[in-house]
């Protein structure tokens, strides 16, 4: 027997004993997830800012579908990586800060358990910033690698005495995991960025390696829009309240002109951080002859105000929190483009899954993005909730309904305190219409609306084993 014959007969015994090996030779994706932590959607060079450099997630943005109109459900980083693993609402799977962990009936259907149980080799390196049923983040990734909130900067060995910005050594950690890897099994790996988010025990909040410490020093960042006090006097009084986690947050950062220019600057360096480092992976990629496989998908966790109405933080149901920027790139597809629809986080799971070639859950109440890059969608979506239901005293819970053209929203803690918007001819949403005669009518249909489909998203909880 030669050499050849010899090779596929050995070839044939090893395949005929461990059938997973022929489904991690054949050519399905590479899907790497990237969130990033607090960023909203504007702070994005593509996006149209002039001022912030993300010349790499501007790159990824020209070669592949940019969503312009991207949003989360609940504008929370624990309830939106909840929605972003599962696929649902946080009225449905129920987590947020204050409960307890992700019920492992939702785990099971998550995205990483689901991957992993189909052959994809999978990790998870920065912040998860949820709690998971049994400590189950062992069982549904491969690798793990998760960061707290105590420093941007650690230390890059035992004993070295040399720290290094933890956005840096997050992707090292995520590089290590694409180099080991075998080229055979496909892996999924999600890259969770602390950054930009705040260092909120620090007065300084926000950090960023030495070589971003001229970026930015001789611009000025314009005053924000709606910074006017009129446009926080038009506010509910609860959130002009001075014990208002918004306004707490206001205070340390942009309570003086000086601060303002200096918080702002700090957080577009910490962005710039990640896209350094988005530059580092896809270089890597690239050297392992593996970019040509690999999707590449760009979120964040939640939105963020930089000063607007008088606030600071996320947690409202105006587009500050909710918007955010999403990316899909799928170097096999032709399709690129900005894509106006309304995306959402929980359509992340369900992308994930359905570009892994699985069935997604019935469960998932998210809807697959894949088709964008296919120039293949029909009947989108026209509408979805947005919800906060952290309970805690400076932080008001809401709920909302928003479509293409309206927002409608009230708050839980205080019944009878709505708000109506007409996106398009007021996208700033600063002209309340609860109160007009014309509107009473659009007013109660949301009314009802909103009641009906909170009942829906309860109702669809999964039942505890």
């Amino acid at each position: 027997m030669n050499k050849t014959s010899l090779f596929l007969l050995l070839n044939l015994l090893v395949f005929s004993v461990n059938p997973l090996l022929i489904a991690q030779s054949s050519d399905r994706p590479n899907i790497l997830f990237i969130l990033t932590d607090d960023q909203r959607w504007d702070a994005l060079g593509y996006a149209g800012n002039e001022i912030i450099q993300t010349p790499h997630m501007d790159r990824l943005a020209a070669e592949g579908v940019y969503f312009e109109n991207a949003f989360v459900t609940t504008p929370i980083c624990a309830a939106s990586r909840a929605s972003i693993i599962t696929g649902m609402y946080e009225r449905t799977h129920n987590f947020t800060f204050g409960t307890p962990p992700l019920a492992q009936e939702y785990v099971d259907i998550s995205y990483p358990k689901l991957l992993r149980e189909a052959g994809y080799r999978t990790g998870f390196f920065g912040k998860l910033g949820m709690n998971l049923a049994s400590r189950s983040d062992t069982s549904i990734f491969d690798e793990i690698y998760t960061t707290g909130t105590n420093g941007y900067f650690r230390l890059t060995g035992e004993g070295s005495g040399e720290h290094m910005h933890l956005t840096d050594h997050t992707t090292d950690r995520a590089i290590d995991f694409i180099k080991n890897g075998d080229g055979r099994q496909p892996f999924c790996l999600s890259i969770s960025y602390n950054a930009p988010h705040a260092d909120d025990a620090s007065p300084q909040q926000y950090f960023w390696p030495a070589r971003h410490d001229s970026l930015y020093a001789g611009v000025t960042i314009p005053e924000p829009a709606l910074g006017d006090p009129a446009y926080l006097e038009a506010l509910p009084g609860f959130l002009q309240d001075s014990l208002y986690m918004g306004r707490i947050r206001w205070r340390w950062r942009y309570d003086s002109p000086e601060k303002y220019q200096r918080m702002v600057k700090g957080y577009y360096r910490m962005i710039t951080t990640i896209d350094d480092n988005i530059g580092r992976i896809r270089e890597i990629l690239e050297e392992a002859g593996l970019a040509d496989n690999t999707i590449i998908i760009l979120m964040a966790d939640n939105g963020y105000f930089l000063g607007e109405r008088g606030l600071a933080g996320k947690w409202l149901m105006y587009d500050n929190s909710l918007r955010v920027p999403l990316i899909l790139y799928d170097p096999r597809a032709g399709q690129q483009g900005t894509i106006s629809e309304m995306a959402l986080n929980i359509d992340i799971a369900p992308t994930i899954i359905d570009f892994a070639g699985l069935d997604i859950p019935a469960t998932m109440q998210g809807q697959s993005l894949r088709p964008f890059t296919q120039g293949e969608v029909n009947n989108w979506r026209e509408s979805f909730y947005c919800e906060h239901l952290f309970d805690i005293n400076y932080i008001p819970k809401s709920e909302g309904i928003r479509t293409r053209r309206w927002k409608y929203f009230r708050y839980l803690d205080h019944p009878g305190t709505e708000e109506l918007y007409d996106l398009v001819n007021d996208p700033s949403e600063v002209d309340n219409l609860t109160g007009q005669p014309e509107h009473q009518d659009r007013l109660e249909d949301f009314r009802r609306r909103l009641k009906s489909g909170m009942k829906d998203l309860e109702a669809a909880a999964l039942p505890e084993r």
